[in-house]
């Protein structure tokens, strides 16, 4: 490996690939913000050598007058956005400051960047291949990563706080993979969050690329018992069909509990019936204009206890069941653990259960 003390060095690019990334204090995105936006490496940071507008005007002198005219342009649109940066994100780096940079396909973008930042001193070094080689890593990772993990399916109907089961248990040590974080989304036809867009499903790849990365291999990860689709997002083939075959533990809780528990991670629809009612509609076709009439009524009257225990009886848990019967059989076999509250401990208590149940039994010797 090149020495990063050694001057002559300086202003030579390093090349690493994504073998790499963990082995950088920060990865540098040159791209510009519309390409950044798409997708990018998970953690990665912003710092576009041309913004949307310049690349856009660079291209079409490429494409119209000559590659020559385009890259006298774009020379000095990447060199005043280079200088700014140095000026605001570089400026309090220290001397021992290590970027990855990387570009569209690791060419003259990110190798401006590099090449300026050691030249400062700094041991900066260019993703090889850039973007195209990292989100090919990422698609052949999805085909076959899973299959090399050991899964473990909290299943459950709604309102019995899979989410919050899941991360109690990370809470705890365990390995957990939560798709609905990473889609932005809680599953269901009511599931978006408020304040919070979904990512993109190239960059929903690149979550669960990351995530998938970092696993303990001999040890379970718990994932829930997710569809397909988690709102807009597609969740990846080949992880689908491992969490299919994998073993599942249940969760279960009174309808008490489980009216609780939506409240609370539907207040935004409570501080506000009217929003309430586009999502509704879209069940309309399956509860038809009376019951769906009805359930809007309870909304804007405040009756939530009864409105949440009318949609689990009548739309969500029947859903779940044909669900499940099709798609986690193994659910069945699967043991089956109570919710006794609504509460932190409740869940903290339940997590420790599980977590005990999955530990390896030590060998005695007699």
């Amino acid at each position: 490996m090149p020495c990063a003390d050694d001057k002559r060095m300086r202003g030579r690019p390093e090349v690493y690939g994504l073998d790499a990334l963990d082995q950088f204090d920060e990865i540098v995105d040159v791209r510009s913000p519309a390409e950044y936006e798409t997708d990018h490496i998970a953690g990665a940071i912003n710092l576009p050598v041309l913004d949307n507008t310049q690349r856009a005007r660079v291209g079409t002198i490429y494409t119209q007058v000559s590659p020559f005219e385009a890259k006298k342009v774009g020379a000095a649109l990447v060199s005043n956005n280079i200088a700014c940066h140095l000026e605001s994100h570089f400026a309090a780096k220290a001397k021992g400051y290590r970027p990855l940079i990387y570009c569209w396909r690791g060419g003259s973008r990110s190798g401006a960047m590099t090449h300026v930042l050691r030249s400062v001193g700094w041991q900066a070094a260019q993703l090889q291949g850039g973007y195209k080689a990292y989100r090919r890593q990422v698609i052949t990772d999805l085909a076959s990563l899973p299959g090399r993990l050991r899964f473990i399916v909290v299943c459950g109907p709604t309102g019995v706080g899979k989410s919050r089961f899941l991360r109690a248990l990370r809470q705890l040590g365990a390995q957990v993979l939560d798709l609905e974080d990473l889609a932005a989304h809680m599953g269901s036809v009511l599931g978006a969050y408020p304040n919070r867009p979904q990512p993109g499903q190239k960059f929903f790849e690149s979550l669960i690329w990351q995530a998938l990365r970092e696993y303990v291999p001999d040890k379970p990860i718990f994932v829930e018992s997710e569809s397909r689709k988690i709102g807009v997002l597609q969740t990846p083939d080949t992880l689908l069909a491992c969490m299919r075959e994998a073993a599942c533990i249940n969760l279960d809780a009174p309808m008490p509990v489980r009216v609780a528990l939506l409240k609370e991670d539907y207040a935004h629809f409570l501080a506000a019936p009217e929003t309430f009612e586009q999502p509704l509609d879209r069940l309309l076709e399956l509860k038809g204009r009376q019951t769906i009439a009805a359930w809007k009524a309870l909304a804007h009257a405040g009756h939530w206890d009864e409105l949440v225990a009318a949609l689990l009886t009548s739309h969500y848990d029947p859903a779940y069941s044909r669900s499940l019967a099709r798609n986690f059989r193994r659910a069945l076999e699967g043991p089956t653990y109570l919710l006794a509250s609504p509460q932190a401990a409740s869940f903290h208590e339940l997590a420790s259960v599980v977590l005990d149940s999955f530990r390896p039994v030590a060998n005695v010797k007699l």
